[in-house]
């Protein structure tokens, strides 16, 4: 079924709500959403992209923040947030300083991302730092990139099977799962059914 996209964004936007509430109970630790990238800043049509940035607004204004900081929740933005209008900027600037001590649970969403810059700024970061080449490493790459987390599990959905410029550096020994389902039909079974499939995989990291 193919829905208006006001609709489904705004669906998407409650999945988002759901699916962090299914990890909870399952007891994952961390999730990572791919809310918006910089080909979609540069290339979507403006009024989607302003009806998008809107939903982003609304959503920030409507977290309880009263259950995130008693759950422990830190959220995080990853991207460049300089592409973002300033009031939506600002909403996510403030949204992690007032988490940002939080450490039980960890939703991180990736907006105006884009995964070979956020290489490249991890690159810019280390030279700026004067750290000298023999001292460079896989850990000090990772320590200057958005994320410094690893993701064991990284689903798609829609039926598309590739990885879109998602967290190449982070996602090198991640198992990917891809689904045919809409973001929006995703539900807890789905979930459930990605994690034991994990868990009954090799995982050979590299070998």
């Amino acid at each position: 079924m193919m829905l208006p996209l006001p609709t489904g964004h705004e669906l998407g936007r409650r999945k988002v709500e759901e699916l962090v509430e299914y990890a909870q109970e399952l007891g994952i630790k961390e999730l990572t959403f791919y809310a918006l990238s910089v080909e979609n800043i540069k290339n979507r049509p403006k009024k989607e992209l302003t009806y998008l940035f809107k939903i982003f607004q609304q959503a920030f204004l409507d977290l309880d923040t009263n259950k995130i900081m008693d759950n422990n929740i830190q959220i995080r933005f990853v991207g460049d947030l300089e592409l973002l209008p300033l009031a939506l900027r600002t909403q996510c600037t403030e949204i992690m300083n007032k988490t940002k001590h939080n450490n039980k649970f960890f939703v991180n969403f990736a907006i105006a991302y884009d995964g070979r810059q956020e290489i490249v700024n991890a690159v810019k970061n280390i030279i700026d730092k004067k750290i000298k080449s023999e001292m460079i490493d896989e850990r000090i790459i990772a320590e200057n990139l958005y994320l410094t987390s690893e993701p064991d599990i990284i689903i798609r959905t829609g039926g598309e099977k590739r990885t879109s410029n998602f967290l190449p550096w982070q996602s090198a020994y991640s198992e990917w799962f891809f689904l045919d389902k809409m973001w929006p039909e995703f539900e807890k079974n789905d979930l459930i059914a990605c994690i034991n499939e994990f868990k009954n995989r090799k995982r050979n990291f590299g070998a």
